[in-house]
This record gives structure tokens, sequence and C-alpha cells, in this order.
């Protein structure tokens, strides 16, 4: 059964004041509808008014119109401390709180429930503590933040938004300038978080790759065809995210869930190969050097390549038949051609 939105809009107008009276509509007509349980990523190109989004729905800016609604409740009713009770929000910029703890700065999340100078409580410390285990940190609780990796900052600031105790968590390009290992590590405990505390998380990103292995929901948003939104392998097998970017010299690959380059060849090459992963990386060759594959034994073409393993290639010419051992030979072959 399909629980209600934690966050829903309906025909959302959304931009910026451009000086004096003059309004910039960077989207029109948007329907939202983020939901408790659920990782959700909000995928685009730069300028495409993914953070103007997220500003919107935080409340961090307003509406141009339409109304954008906290279980329920317009935005532009709730109080800035019920809000902050509400949405946790993590943003990229990195902030000047070197010299606190990370157990400080997580304890900060407690804010809005204690107020400015208000005392920790056993019930306050707890949710510090479970914070802190929740993003696999407790044991740098006392170490300070200006000795951490950029990941591990990260996730203090992630479980500074959990220890605030908020329904809703709103990031943007939490994985921005992070390393393979810190993005993979970050998107899982998001998609933990969400699951596991019940929480609605967003997030934008442009790790295209772990959203879509690890997002729940898509959201893509571009200033062509707005916003579109779905179960990620409904988004990814209707053919939405070959149009996310309106460039003809990329194309989306929904087998292998990567953006390549448009190969422009007029040569080809038949290639008979069972195993999808070194198929996948011989026609990655013949692509890089010119070269389009056809899967057809009896297409007319003058080279046939039957790839038995990595290093066992076939390489048939006509009558001339030569086993190659590497795909460096391979692609000495084809540069003889």
């Amino acid at each position: 059964m399909k629980t209600a939105p934690v966050i829903s809009a309906q025909n959302l107008n959304i931009g910026y004041r451009t000086g004096g009276d003059g309004l910039k509509c960077v989207h029109h007509n948007l329907n939202i509808a983020l939901h408790a349980g659920e990782l959700t990523c909000l995928l685009g190109a730069n300028g495409a008014g993914k953070s103007t989004l997220l500003r919107t729905l935080s409340g961090a800016q307003p509406a141009l119109s339409g109304d954008v609604l906290i279980n329920g409740t317009p935005l532009s009713k709730i109080s800035r401390h019920r809000l902050s009770q509400s949405i946790g929000v993590v943003l990229t910029d990195k902030t000047a709180i070197g010299g606190l703890t990370v157990r400080e700065v997580v304890a900060l999340g407690r804010q809005p429930h204690t107020g400015f100078f208000g005392r920790l409580s056993s019930h306050d410390n707890a949710m510090v503590d479970d914070s802190l285990k929740a993003c696999n940190i407790t044991d740098k609780q006392h170490r300070y933040m200006a000795s951490l990796s950029d990941g591990e900052r990260q996730k203090v600031m992630i479980a500074k938004a959990l220890a605030q105790e908020c329904p809703i968590v709103l990031l943007d390009e939490p994985t921005a300038f992070l390393d393979i290992v810190s993005r993979i590590e970050i998107m899982s405990l998001l998609h933990r978080i969400a699951t596991e505390h019940h929480r609605a998380i967003l997030l934008s990103t442009h790790d295209i790759e772990q959203a879509l292995v690890l997002s729940d929901r898509l959201w893509l948003l571009s200033r062509e065809s707005g916003l579109t939104t779905g179960i990620t392998e409904d988004i990814i097998l209707s053919g939405s995210l070959d149009n996310l970017f309106h460039h003809t010299d990329i194309h989306f690959d929904p087998l292998h869930g990567s953006y390549y380059p448009t190969v422009q060849h007029d040569k080809t090459i038949v290639v008979d190969c069972k195993d999808e992963t070194l198929l996948h990386w011989t026609i990655n060759l013949l692509n890089r050097n010119g070269y389009g594959a056809a899967f057809d034994l009896s297409s007319p073409c003058s080279v046939i390549l039957h790839i038995k393993a990595r290093n066992e290639i076939i390489w048939q010419h006509d009558n001339e038949v030569a086993t190659l051992h590497s795909f460096e030979e391979l692609t000495q072959m084809l540069q003889k051609r």
C-alpha cells in the first residue's frame, strides 16, 4: 500500500528574483511526491535547476507560485522552528567548523529540540550516539573536524542531519569531490538510513552510476523536459535517461547503466562472443578505434572476431585466421587496417 508523500506539490513554479520586481522562472508546473523510507536521486545537467528545486523544497527560498506541502501542511504556514524539526539539509559547501570535534558537530543537530543554549538531555545524547553509530563514525567522535578526510566530514554532516531527528533529509551534491570508495560508502549509507530509519531522503548528484544502483526513485530535471519521476527501473527502461542531456554526441546504455559518446564509424566488424563482459569490452575497443560491431555471422563483413577469452581472440579475415593473445594485439591488428 502506497503511503502519503511527506513532501508534495502540484503545479509548482520555481525560480528567483532578478532585481526589483523581476522574476526568473526556472521551471513551471512541477508535480512532486517524496516518500518516507525511500532514497530519491535528483539528476540533471549543470544549470538545470536542481539547487533551485532543493532550496524551494527546504524553504530556503519561496516558490514563485504553488504550494510545497509538508505532510499536507503548506510550507509557508510552518514556523522556522517547526521546519527545522521537519527537514534536515546537508550542503556541499565546507563550513568553518574545523575547531569542533565530530561529536560536537553531530550534537548541533539537536538544536531544534534543545534551543541554541540548551543542555543535552540523556535522550539527546542517545540520539547523538545512535547517529554516530548509524554513520559508522563512533570511533572518530573525539577527533577534530579539521583532521578528517572529505568523505569522513560528509559522514559527520549526515550524522548531524540524522541527529536532528527530521523525517526529511535534503542533500545537495553530497558525493561531490569524493573518491569512488567514499562515493559508494556515502550513497550506501544514505540508502540504509532511508530504509532502516524510515526517512525520506532526496539528494542531487552527478554520480549517475551509483544513483541507478542505490536510489529507489529518480527525479530527472531538464530545462527542456521539466521533471520526470518514477521508480528507478521504470525510468531506465522507459528511455527517459536518453533525453536527460540534450546532446546528440552522447547516449545512455540501459544494459550497463552508463552514458557513452555516440560512435561515428564507417567500418564494421562481426563479433562472435558468448561472454557478456568480454563482448562489452570488445565493442568498447572497436568503437574507440572507429569500428562498429555486427553480430550476424552471415553479414558481408571481411573480418570476424571470435572472442573465446581475454587471451584467445580469433581473427578471421577471408581465408586468413590468426590467434591473438591480448586486446593489445587486437588493437595493433585494427591499426594496421
